[in-house]
């Protein structure tokens, strides 16, 4: 049930995004009322969000300390407010969206099944599993991603089966409906050698330096515009400021999900400012009040990234693409195994040990940040960091 629920609302979800960006790519000018959907989407989590409002913390607390049910509302209030996002031009992702509206309808079976907490934490992680899974079409990703998020450096056992069969049905309902993923290119064998090993540890420690930074600057601004008293004031404002800046770069690149730049980093070394603007654009975007996932800009981040580093480092352009999009996203999430297993699902099995390598060293060189300050350190990186074991990523 939980699979077949997540799986049809990212179906819903990944049609509608399509027109939007479909849309916004044909009317250029609907940049210019971002600042207006900002006001649509602050009124709405003003007066009808609520807890709502702290998107994929709010389920990470839930399963962490049981309180209250995910409310139903954030389904609309999240769809709609990342499809208004996206129609006018922000920067954000789509993995947010499928991943809160995954847990908000799994948790309704809570009441309905009248299951004891410990069982109720094993909803909502298999509701998790199943939204992240069927947006991109990975199911053992998202699996993993469910297990892993919740604690850093720890896995949730109790919960492997109901994560993974809510990722596998989740994935099968979504494609049932029709709904197609991005092919991104296999990858072939590289030999093992000194020289390539020390180039893909270079570029882990740079991956993961990349995505502490893009926490540290999207938490930094969310804190900036909380000085703003009256909170549906903050995504008018950084849409004013987002609507400046896309002007001063005059282009339109760095938009939305930016699949198509992805795509491009693969096939030909990108320079390096576009790693940096997607970095900048997302941070004002998410941390103003816009709403969306993160990681599909991580993907962009750190796919070009990676080209970039291919006019330095001697490895093929789409090994290095490939090893910068599942590695600042495992250090930006904390969930290395995930991205490996997202990884292999999307650029195959020959190049694996390359793909490894850079998630686990993202990881580490990411230290004790991410993305989700409900994430609560289970193992620390390091012993001289075991003094944050236990406390949440928010509190450090």
């Amino acid at each position: 049930m939980v699979g077949v629920l997540a799986g049809s609302a990212s179906a819903l979800f990944l049609v509608s995004l399509d027109w939007v960006t479909r849309w916004r790519e044909l009317h250029a000018w609907a940049l210019l009322l971002l600042p207006a959907a900002g006001l649509v989407i602050g009124l709405a989590y003003h007066y009808f969000g609520r807890e709502a409002g702290r998107g994929n913390n709010l389920i990470l607390d839930e399963i962490h300390a049981p309180r209250t049910p995910v409310p139903l509302r954030l389904v609309p209030l999240v769809l709609g407010g990342t499809l208004l996002t996206h129609l006018f031009g922000g920067s954000a992702g789509r993995e947010g969206t499928a991943v809160q509206m995954g847990g908000a309808l799994a948790d309704q079976l809570t009441r309905w099944l009248r299951l004891r907490p410990r069982d109720r934490r094993l909803l909502l992680i298999a509701g998790m599993s199943g939204g992240f899974a069927s947006v991109f079409g990975t199911p053992l990703a998202g699996a993993m991603f469910g297990l892993e998020v919740l604690l850093l450096g720890s896995i949730r056992y109790d919960a492997l089966l109901p994560a993974f069969l809510a990722a596998t049905s989740a994935d099968f309902v979504t494609r049932a409906w029709g709904v197609g993923h991005t092919a991104y290119p296999q990858l072939a064998a590289l030999p093992l050698t000194p020289q390539s090993v020390g180039c893909t540890l270079l570029a882990g420690a740079l991956f993961g330096l990349t995505a502490r930074s893009f926490a540290a600057l999207t938490h930094w601004v969310g804190r900036q515009f909380a000085r703003l008293a009256y909170p549906p004031l903050r995504p008018v404002l950084g849409g004013v400021l987002l609507v400046a800046l896309v002007g001063a770069l005059g282009t339109t690149r760095y938009l939305g999900l930016g699949v198509p730049v992805i795509v491009e980093a693969f096939q030909t070394p990108l320079g390096p400012q576009d790693f940096a603007w997607k970095l900048l654009l997302t941070a004002l975007t998410l941390g103003c009040g816009f709403r969306g996932g993160e990681v599909t800009p991580l993907f962009f981040i750190g796919a070009t990234l990676g080209s970039a580093l291919a006019v330095v480092l001697p490895l093929p352009v789409a090994l290095l693409a490939a090893m910068g999009f599942v590695g600042v996203f495992a250090g930006a999430a904390n969930t290395p195994l995930a991205c490996l297993l997202m990884g292999l699902e999307l650029f195959g099995m020959p190049a694996g040990i390359y793909l490894a390598l850079a998630c686990v060293v993202a990881y580490l060189f990411s230290g004790h940040r991410g993305i989700y300050s409900a994430q609560v350190v289970g193992q620390a990186k390091h012993r001289r960091l075991s003094r944050e074991q236990g406390k949440r990523l928010g509190e450090l």
